[in-house]
């Protein structure tokens, strides 16, 4: 039988999640933001070899089941975004198991259909950014409460 889960394991555990989190969400994001207008045509040469999708689809569903086994909590901000990103990875990463193709064509037309719509990816990815840095404060800086 193991012992309660305390409010002090929680925060500890969302802290060393964010310490690793927010440096890779604050950076990754950034740079697809940075580089949206030109990133579509790097998008062809990932779907043109299957196994390129198979692989990250696979390694996007193993880091979201590792992030929802570890911390299932929702009582911070910081312990919200983390959880929040796990579904995201194990959802992306079923979706590029399932339908690759999908999520492909999804990403070219919000890359190369027009200016907007790079606009908007460059907004989504430097919001999440933006929470990358929060993560990186919460992990890094911030003092344990």
């Amino acid at each position: 039988m193991s012992a309660p889960v305390t409010t002090t394991d929680r925060s500890r555990r969302t802290r060393s999640f964010a310490r690793v989190l927010g440096p890779f969400i604050a950076v990754v994001p950034a740079i697809v933001a940075i580089r949206a207008g030109s990133i579509g045509s790097q998008l062809s040469s990932f779907s043109a070899d299957p196994m390129w999708s198979w692989s990250l689809g696979a390694l996007l569903f193993l880091c979201g089941v590792f992030i929802i086994a570890f911390h299932q909590y929702w009582r911070s901000v910081a312990a919200v975004i983390i959880s929040l990103f796990g579904w995201f990875l194990l959802l992306r990463g079923l979706a590029l198991l399932t339908v690759p193709q999908l999520i492909v064509e999804g990403a070219e037309s919000a890359t190369q259909t027009s200016d907007t719509a790079v606009d908007v990816v460059r907004v989504g990815f430097g919001l999440l950014a933006v929470c990358g840095l929060y993560l990186a404060y919460v992990g890094w800086v911030k003092k344990p409460d």
